[in-house]
């Protein structure tokens, strides 16, 4: 296959700093007319790897070979240059501008002659089986569109080789099977495709050969079709782990939240959710599933006081008290102090959840310090707990005194969701707790929900990867666009039934 190599990697090695080696003497190989999907724990060096074939960082030793030539990749313009495009996780375009201006934009005579350079991508699209509007502003567009626009506006520039970083994040099974049909129709064109995901099924699905890092180095590349799911966690944690979540049956099920017909809208009139009603029980998980931006956290936030509600009633029943509550027009701290303790591990990690500059100590005594006495309050506490988190959820640190901001954003939502959980809520709120983190800790986290239902919280776990929600979850709510659109019983819903129910919102507003 010598003159079939698209890419070739040989004895990359990268550090940041004296201390972190990010990649160290990699090679790597990917032909043209496949799929590669590179697989590996948080901090093994994935996105660090890409990086450099992209032009965002540049490697401190070895080399890198495009077509049999060696390639010196110093800028994203180099990596264009020869014939590599990565589309990354967040998007980059411009969301006042239609999907053509946006495809076009910095590349010679494209807004000039936007008729000729419309006709070049529709030829593209029919090669390849993409379905877009052209004419449509980005802000208008779905999470899948855009990403349609970005794998568009890559190939638009001349890319043979495409990068994905975890490119089926935030679709639905039926945008993702789309997806997968147009990277085979680009495999058979003899593209190289190279994906960075943490979903093993669809390594499975999609790729021809897996290279899985662990800690920085290459451990292994092998033919998708002769391992299996289990085999290639064990590649990437170095032994056995077991993949099972051990979903056990809700006991002493009692009424914990009643959500009776709540509404808000934003503060220029849009209605973000629309009279949603719902019981959230204590000894079970209530997954939430729906399309990002769906009114997912607009409904945590409500439950948790910091969304003002203009009609309906959130009703807490007190196992301490045995009252019942209006949250309604309390404060979040309020909520807090009732013996809620309503626990939300936001989408934002830093900013919202967690403050950078910080150590893991500190950030957990944000949870804790109202209790203190006066200017001297007790850091013995938040220490054992940051230590106990650290040690439990395998948080990479070189000590609980480093600043929060300094950690692999896997780690960092390790520290959020520790922290969450450490305060023994009656109510658990989770938003996308495992979103970025690799197999190993998203498993430990589940667990750790597990744990939360069988002490006998309710737990409310909005989540984007389906099987995740169908294994974990004891019912299944979805939400599109601020409405539910049903609720299915976990234990027998399918994949699609969930994601029909996820985009039925969409469809009515079609047909109206």
């Amino acid at each position: 296959m010598g003159n079939n190599i698209a890419i070739e990697l040989k004895n990359i090695t990268k550090t940041f700093g004296a201390k972190v080696i990010a990649n160290k003497d990699v090679n790597l190989i990917a032909y043209k007319g496949e799929i590669l999907s590179i697989l590996g724990e948080n901090g093994s060096g994935k996105t660090t790897l890409m990086n450099m074939i992209s032009g965002i960082y540049f490697p401190d030793e070895g080399q890198i070979f495009v077509d049999g030539k060696e390639a010196v990749i110093a800028s994203p313009k180099d990596a264009f240059e020869y014939g590599i495009g990565m589309i990354h996780q967040h998007f980059k375009l411009v969301d006042v501008f239609t999907a053509a201006e946006n495809i076009v934009l910095g590349v010679n005579d494209g807004r000039y002659n936007l008729k000729k350079s419309k006709d070049k991508i529709k030829e593209i699209c029919l090669k390849y089986g993409f379905n877009i509007d052209l004419d449509k502003k980005i802000y208008t567009m779905s999470v899948s569109e855009k990403q349609t626009v970005e794998i568009i506006k890559v190939l638009y520039r001349g890319a043979d080789i495409l990068i994905l970083d975890e490119p089926t994040a935030v679709l639905t099974p039926q945008e993702t099977d789309r997806l997968f049909d147009i990277l085979r129709n680009m495999r058979e064109d003899g593209k190289a495709i190279i994906i960075i995901t943490h979903k093993l099924n669809e390594v499975m699905a999609i790729s021809d050969r897996v290279a899985v890092l662990r800690k920085g180095e290459n451990v292994g590349v092998v033919n998708t079709s002769e391992v299996n799911p289990s085999k290639l966690t064990e590649l990437m944690v170095g032994d056995k782990v077991e993949l099972n979540i051990n979903r056990t049956e809700p006991k002493n099920v009692a009424d914990r939240l009643v959500v009776n017909g709540i509404t808000c809208y934003s503060r220029e009139g849009v209605k973000l959710l629309d009279n949603i009603s719902f019981t959230a029980k204590a000894g079970e998980i209530l997954g939430i599933a729906g399309i990002a931006g769906s009114g997912q956290r607009e409904l945590l936030e409500s439950i948790a006081g910091l969304q003002k509600l203009n009609s309906g009633e959130i009703l807490y029943h007190n196992p301490k008290t045995g009252a019942v509550e209006n949250l309604r027009d309390k404060t979040p701290m309020q909520i807090r102090n009732l013996g809620v303790r309503l626990s939300f591990v936001p989408e934002d990690r830093l900013g919202m959840g967690l403050v950078g500059n910080m150590d893991i100590v500190d950030n957990m005594m944000l949870r804790s310090y109202r209790k203190g006495k006066g200017m001297f309050l007790k850091r013995q506490k938040p220490k054992s707990l940051a230590n106990e988190i650290v040690e439990r959820l395998q948080v990479v640190t070189p000590s609980v005194s480093t600043p929060v901001r300094r950690l692999s954003g896997g780690n960092v939502q390790k520290v959020l969701v520790g922290r969450e959980i450490a305060s023994s809520p009656k109510v658990l709120m989770v938003a996308y707790p495992v979103r970025g983190l690799d197999i190993n800790s998203s498993y430990t986290i589940f667990n750790l929900l597990n744990e939360q239902k069988e002490k006998g919280a309710a737990v409310i776990f909005v989540g984007e990867d389906l099987d995740a929600l169908l294994e974990l979850s004891d019912r299944i709510m979805v939400i599109g666009s601020g409405r539910i659109t049903g609720t299915v019983d976990a234990r027998t819903a399918t994949k699609e039934e969930i994601g029909l129910l996820m985009t039925k919102s969409e469809r009515e507003g079609e047909e109206k």
